[in-house]
């Protein structure tokens, strides 16, 4: 059975685009004004999405992967209103850029991820 291009892992540009993202918000307390709070949210934050984007990487049919994507790009996105540091704007900026488009990366790797699960499993059955 020949691999799908979505089924083989290390290929999607979505989930390195989530690497990218990930390494990016963990970063980006290096230059930009901001609180600890901030700092570590930005780093916890970055760092779990650049997990799921190199575990989704590995393991292109794990359809869940996209979904925990797409709540980390959620929590990042209202980061600066529940952890309050709305007040350092390049940080709040960053924040909300990027959860919106882990969000949007997110929501549309949902559907490659779908038919990279269904590649895999129709061997399977």
């Amino acid at each position: 059975m020949a691999t799908t291009p979505a089924a083989r892992p290390w290929t999607r540009p979505h989930d390195w685009a989530e690497v990218v993202l990930g390494v990016v918000a963990l970063l980006s307390f290096i230059w930009t004004d901001t609180s600890d709070g901030a700092m570590w949210t930005m780093i916890v934050l970055g760092a779990l999405i650049a997990i799921d984007g190199l575990v989704s990487l590995a393991m292109p049919g794990m359809i869940y992967g996209e979904g925990v994507q797409v709540v980390l790009g959620v929590l990042m996105f209202i980061s600066p209103w529940v952890i309050g540091y709305t007040e350092f704007s390049a940080i709040s900026w960053s924040s909300w850029i990027i959860g919106a488009l882990t969000v949007i990366v997110g929501a549309m790797a949902l559907p490659v991820a779908q038919a990279a699960h269904r590649s895999g499993m129709a061997g399977q059955h």
